[in-house]
């Protein structure tokens, strides 16, 4: 189907400002933890497109949108915010999207003074916006006016020659430093497109694990990988994939070919990360089955980095009472807990289902909270799929004993870590004991440039100490920034009653 083109400046201006109109006409947020995330008032149209529509109305309303932009971003940084950059940014946000009302939201107070780094993502996110209503038809992402009978014909065909029907819009793939706004930014722009769109947004973790589920049903085809891209495909046009970080050899095997079916199914994927994708999957086995995708992965996306050095997450002011330091605070914490629950509710034992079958036993349960020591979760054959299904039915985890990190205890600080992950993004509380602080649990891990770096000791048995405590993994050595900044937010007065907003509590 070719894209519709109209043929004046003023029928473009009038369509602009129609869906300027109905997607601000009720809130913009699919959901109630994204609108706290970055603010919680109601969006109302920047235009009344009800009262005149003659020319000279719709121009005076257009100018009063580069207004607002030239002003947002000159509030941003006037420093460095150049008369040629001011221009091209309020030729960019004409209509909607999420420079727009990222612009919107400063102004309002809701966010901070614009951070340049983010308002450079931002313009990308902008460019994608733009492109993606401009080829909204060619691109099929409305659901709505997506023929059944063209879908099955083209499935028809594809069957007896094979083509590929990649989407003339490249995506993005954002990459930067833990805290710099990534999640909030890729939020923004999804929430700013409408909701009649075959969209999705979903953590890597949780997409995943979709893709084994879906992969398992197809079992026994001869390209089951190709049958659950078409699926993934049918459903969402726009991947939003939060937190892109490939650690297990099984998903590294099979992301070039699932990929390459997406991508050939018009996928537009929307990425973030805090690794560049030269670094992905760094060090993993068999990583030169695993390299073409990431000359993939560059071919469809446009990468951007995101260079700010501020970690938003640490400006949160701290709440004490949830995370205590120290050695035999069982009592307390389970003191805590039953604060948590209620002072005559009696918690018991609970069964919890996750994919596939498999069930999780809670120790301790009642009122949404879950009581765990730390070494039933943390150093028990579990993943991601067992946080996940105990966060679906549980918003508080009472987290006993959480040690120190090192060499010894490998494989429970990468569970610890994917734990976070996964309470992160359901935005769920913890409440925990632990040996040390957030930044001195992890200290002793560290990637082998840092390793390589670290000043030897003058004595060879303190240099030798020092080897034997270190772990040495890329991996780890990465995600540990992103841990010590979630843990930090979580602990902190903005997060805990986001918290309570989200759950109802």
């Amino acid at each position: 189907m070719r894209p519709i083109i109209r043929s004046s400046s003023l029928s473009r201006t009038r369509w602009a400002l129609r869906n300027n109109q109905k997607r601000y006409s009720s809130s913009s947020f699919c959901s109630k933890s994204r609108k706290l995330l970055i603010g919680v008032s109601q969006n109302q149209p920047l235009v009344n497109t009800t009262t005149s529509t003659d020319h000279s109305s719709l121009c005076s309303r257009l100018s009063f949108l580069r207004g607002l932009s030239v002003e947002a971003v000159e509030a941003a940084d006037p420093a460095t915010t150049t008369t040629s950059t001011r221009l091209t940014v309020s030729s960019d946000v004409k209509r909607t999207g999420p420079l727009v009302e990222y612009e919107r939201r400063i102004s309002d107070g809701e966010l901070m003074t614009g951070d340049i780094c983010q308002i450079g993502a931002l313009r990308e996110l902008q460019r994608l916006h733009d492109e993606l209503v401009e080829s909204v038809d060619t691109c099929r992402l409305d659901r709505y006016n997506t023929s059944d009978k063209f879908s099955r014909s083209r499935w028809f065909w594809s069957r007896l020659m094979p083509q590929s029907s990649n989407s003339p819009v490249n995506g993005l793939y954002l990459y930067g430093g833990v805290g710099t706004g990534k999640t909030m930014l890729m939020d923004l722009f999804f929430d700013q497109l409408p909701c009649t769109w075959k969209k999705q947004r979903i953590h890597f973790h949780d997409f995943m694990l979709s893709v084994h589920s879906r992969l398992q049903k197809h079992k026994g085809l001869s390209d089951p990988l190709e049958v659950v891209a078409q699926e993934i495909a049918h459903d969402a046009i726009l991947l939003c994939l939060d937190e892109f970080m490939v650690t297990d050899v099984a998903d590294a095997l099979i992301l070039n070919r699932l990929f390459g079916h997406l991508f050939n199914n018009g996928v537009i994927l929307v990425a973030t990360s805090n690794r560049n994708p030269d670094k992905l999957y760094e060090g993993g086995l068999q990583r030169d089955l695993f390299l073409p995708f990431i000359s993939s992965l560059k071919e469809r996306c446009v990468v951007h980095e995101i260079g700010s050095s501020v970690d938003y997450r640490k400006l949160t002011s701290a709440e004490q009472g949830f995370y205590f330091i120290g050695k035999d605070l069982s009592t307390l914490l389970k003191q805590k807990f039953q604060q948590l629950i209620g002072d005559n509710v009696i918690a018991r034992p609970q069964v919890v289902e996750v994919v596939m079958g498999r069930k999780l036993q809670i120790p301790l349960g009642a009122n949404g909270c879950a009581y765990f020591p730390f070494e039933e979760l943390c150093d028990r054959p579990l993943g991601a799929a067992d946080y996940f299904g105990l966060f679906k039915k549980f918003h508080t985890l009472a987290l006993e004993g959480i040690p120190v990190f090192g060499l010894h205890n490998r494989t429970a600080a990468y569970r610890f870590v994917t734990l976070v992950d996964v309470m992160y993004e359901n935005r769920a509380r913890l409440s925990c004991t632990a040996e040390a602080s957030p930044q001195e649990l992890l200290e002793k891990i560290v990637t082998i440039s840092d390793a390589n770096s670290m000043a030897p000791r003058t004595s060879s048995r303190s240099r030798k100490n020092d080897v034997s405590e270190l772990c040495v993994d890329n991996e780890l050595g990465f995600a540990k920034d992103r841990t010590i900044s979630r843990l930090t937010e979580m602990n902190s007065k903005e997060y805990l009653e986001q918290h309570a907003i989200t759950h109802n509590l």
